[in-house]
């Protein structure tokens, strides 16, 4: 009996552990913090082989979208490994904001900057409305 308990307990510690041991930072801002700042710059640490997000506010109805791609200046440090948008959490608001999410895998040991920005993609459209530069720091 008490094996089981045991057992039971050390499974459900390594469950516990295995989403913080395997993924390392997350940042986010959000649409009032740029409303205050457009352009915002940040950092984060990882080490070699973690997996880690950039969440920003972005709100479709506005005609303004967020590069599909972000640029990285060392591709050999930082990899982009998906995109996507996450709808509202407010169902039938319009206009309500959402958010798009940024995976990335941290390659070696190096610093990267990974970039983005907010515009409206057509011919003539704002560009570069919001930018998000994030500093990668392997170790």
């Amino acid at each position: 009996m008490k094996l089981g308990l045991i057992l039971t307990c050390a499974v459900l510690i390594l469950l516990l552990c295995v989403p913080s041991c395997t993924t390392g930072a997350s940042v986010e801002v959000s649409c009032d913090d740029f409303m205050q700042q457009k352009h915002i710059s940040k950092e984060v640490a990882a080490a070699a082989g973690d997996s880690f997000t950039v969440t920003l506010c972005s709100n479709a109805t506005t005609g303004f979208k967020w590069s599909e791609s972000a640029k990285i200046s060392d591709p050999t440090v930082v990899q982009q490994i998906d995109h996507e948008f996450v709808s509202p959490e407010a169902k039938g608001v319009v206009g309500a904001a959402g958010k798009e999410v940024w995976t990335f895998k941290a390659l070696k040991k190096g610093t990267s900057t990974v970039s983005l920005e907010y515009s409206r993609p057509w011919e003539g459209g704002e560009k570069e409305d919001w930018t998000f530069n994030l500093t990668v720091v392997v170790k």
